[in-house]
């Protein structure tokens, strides 16, 4: 066996070893799941389209099914899982779940007659249900999941009335924390669920459809012919690759994956080292969740979260999306130039015959951005553009047909099971934080510990976020901290927003009736413009219990909305980073297999190298980027493009030439300049004109000159 292939099998298993232990595809046990897997697609196509069964229904049967398809995928143990007794446990642990779903439809109305009070089969059913979502969270996630949730319903009905101060809780009884668990639409079969059988699971099967139909070759292809032949890019093929993949598969791992084995050893062949090609892919592939249209599911529960339409959503994430691209494109710029990458031969094709061979990928697409322009559902749009992905590849060489349909629905199925376990047993968490308020709690917390500073609140957030992140996956992360901190960013935008009207003496007269029923001599005052202090003490005289009111009342209800939708952006984009931010960074560690580096060290690269993470949400929370002007917008786009250059200067020590310590700061500065919400265009211009004569010197300089 040469070296060659022995490497390529270990990168292979090591790979493996990251993914779920799964069983054999081509047993009875798979091809079970196969068909299992082609059925449900199609029944979930119905209940998306023409069924009108209840929601709490469908969301019992979407857990109950996927929790019969996860058992048999992904083994109770995982030396035993193709043993008869292995496979017996987990068909049986499948038929229980069935059994929970059909007593929940046969038994609801007995319930209800009963007066909700349960007998022993609803005690029964009730507990093996949520076990069995625990049960196969723990299987796909890891000990994490299991373990809040059960740390949340404990809370709940036994020790929260036991400890002292903010967070007691009096309690209530077992009976009703199972029966808002499980037999109502308020916990596993919540707005989660629900928003993972709707929008989650009809965005992956048109994303299967897409693979199937061979979208993801002409990716790859389409983005080789775009930067290919340019210096330094392969690296620049891994960033557009990723950021169109990602668009459609919302998976940061399985992104890196997919064109990791092809962009990283190009970048390595190029000249780049080989920890910063895993780092780039790793950062690129993470940026796929914030891409539209899928987000990473993270557009469809935002959406569901804020009431503000899914197509909005995405029509506004996209530049900043963008801007993060930017970001990690400029990191491949500046070290193309120090390690002198050169342009490979890549055998790229001419980008006219590519787009003629695969034209017809970018044809379900077009379908679907029209039918949610027209303001059709976006369940209807997928299950529309599905159809036209099988109807676009019939004028191609690849033919889809039956059995590639039915390859495509079942791979649907498969690849949504483990999202489908999370989404409906994350629906506990939020059931519990509905039912104690504690996310009120949490909030007046955060507040109280950042003493007021929305700077200090977002740092907060981002610790939660890390830390999260090490246990939860991203989506999960995001919910979670949403539930608990998104209300207290919200109230400090929003008083942020109510005290710049105050300063500019723009305050509504009928706000202006609600301060003065706690001062009337504030009537004068605010008559007139006022410095920033004198509107930070007014406010703070206005008791917590009226301060919604007054913000209603001050901000026009669509800046309200944008605000809202800012605070939640914020928190998906820094739920993020735990796929690069060590010590638990799995999209750096798929990467640092492919490029064989070491992992803790590429998960750093990865970091370094991601920091748009952190900085566009400074954006969102400081500017107009989210909901302003489209001038205010833009503005901030094009500033924050030169904005991120110059602090990846800064952070390397490079443009087009080294720096040495001087210029490095000078062009920190520059970053800090355009960056820095100052709200004044001239500062803008002149840090931009700064940036712009550095970059242009630094093309003059040689190393011997940078000393």
């Amino acid at each position: 066996m040469s070296a060659s292939t022995q490497t390529d099998q270990q990168t292979a298993e090591k790979l493996k070893a990251m993914e779920l232990t799964q069983r054999s595809e081509q047993g009875g046990t798979g091809r079970f799941v196969y068909w299992a897997g082609v059925l449900f697609a199609l029944a979930h196509i119905y209940f998306n389209t023409l069924g009108t069964l209840s929601e709490l229904w469908v969301s019992a049967i979407h857990f109950s099914g996927f929790a019969l398809m996860c058992a048999l995928m992904v083994p109770l143990s995982k030396k035993h899982g193709d043993t008869r007794w292995s496979i017996a446990v987990d068909v049986l642990i499948g038929l229980v779940a069935l059994g929970t779903t059909v007593y929940l439809i046969l038994f609801e109305d007995a319930l209800y007659a009963r007066g909700v009070h349960f007998n022993t089969t609803d005690w029964v059913v009730a507990v093996a249900a949520i076990l069995v979502a625990l049960e196969m969270t723990r299987r796909t996630t890891g000990w994490f999941i299991p373990s809040l949730i059960l740390f949340s319903l404990t809370y709940v009905f036994w020790w929260g009335q036991y400890i002292d101060g903010m967070f007691n809780f009096p309690g209530l009884s077992l009976e009703t924390v199972l029966y808002r668990s499980y037999f109502s639409s308020e916990g596993m079969f919540g707005s989660i669920a629900r928003i993972s059988w709707t929008y989650v699971f009809m965005f992956i099967l048109f994303g299967a459809f897409l693979v199937k139909s061979g979208a993801g070759d002409f990716i790859i292809e389409l983005s080789r012919c775009a930067a290919g032949r340019m210096i330094g890019g392969p690296g620049f093929v891994a960033v557009l690759g990723s950021g169109l993949m990602g668009s459609v598969s919302g998976s940061s791992v399985a992104n890196t994956v997919s064109t990791g084995v092809i962009t990283i050893p190009l970048m390595r062949k190029a000249g780049f080292p080989a920890r910063f090609a895993a780092g780039v892919e790793a950062a690129a592939s993470t940026g796929g969740q914030l891409m539209p249209p899928v987000m990473g599911a993270g557009a469809f529960i935002m959406a569901s979260y804020t009431q503000i339409p899914y197509v909005e959503i995405i029509a506004i994430a996209a530049l900043p999306a963008l801007l993060y691209f930017l970001s990690v494109g400029f990191y491949v710029r500046v070290e193309a130039r120090r390690s002198h990458a050169h342009a490979v031969e890549m055998n790229v094709r001419p980008v006219k015959e590519v787009l003629k061979e695969g034209w017809h990928c970018l044809l379900p697409l077009v379908v679907l951005v029209a039918l949610l322009i027209y303001g059709f559902t976006p369940t209807y749009a997928a299950g529309i553009s599905i159809i036209a992905v099988v109807l676009a590849s019939w004028i191609s060489p690849k033919k889809m047909g039956l059995r590639d349909i039915f390859d495509a629905l079942a791979q649907g199925s498969k690849n949504m099971a483990t999202t489908a376990m999370l989404l409906v047993a994350v629906g506990l968490v939020v059931n519990v934080v509905a039912m104690t308020g504690i996310g009120n709690t949490f909030s007046l917390m955060v507040t109280d510990w950042a003493g007021g500073s929305l700077l200090i609140t977002l740092v907060l957030v981002a610790l939660a976020s890390l830390v999260l992140g090490m246990g939860l996956p991203v989506t999960a992360a995001y919910i979670v901290l949403a539930t608990l901190s998104a209300p207290a960013l919200y109230s400090l935008m929003a008083e942020r927003e109510l005290i710049e009207l105050i300063v500019n003496g723009n305050l509504p007269e009928t706000a202006r009736a609600i301060f003065m029923l706690v001062d009337p001599n504030s009537l004068t005052a605010l008559a007139a413009p006022m410095s920033e202090a004198q509107a930070v003490a007014l406010v703070e005289q206005i008791p917590s219990d009226f301060k919604g009111q007054l913000l209603d009342q001050a901000i026009d209800a669509d800046k309200l909305a944008m605000i809202l939708l800012a605070a939640h952006m914020i928190i998906f984009w820094l739920s993020q980073d735990s796929n690069v931010t060590p010590p638990v960074c799995l999209t750096a560690f798929a990467a640092a297999a492919i490029a064989r580096t070491p992992p803790m060290m590429t998960g750093f690269t990865a970091w370094k190298i991601a920091k748009g993470l952190y900085i566009v949400p400074l954006l969102f929370a400081y500017t107009g980027f989210i909901g302003g002007s489209p001038d205010e917008v833009i503005t901030v786009f094009i500033f924050g493009i030169l904005g991120l250059y110059a602090f990846v200067g800064f952070m390397e020590g490079y443009l087009e030439g080294p720096l040495n310590l001087a210029l490095r700061l000078f062009s920190g500065v520059c970053a800090i300049g355009l960056l820095y919400p100052h709200g004044h265009l001239v500062y803008d211009l002149i840090a931009a004109a700064a940036f712009v004569a550095l970059f242009m010197y630094s093309r003059r300089l040689t190393p011997a000159e940078a000393v």
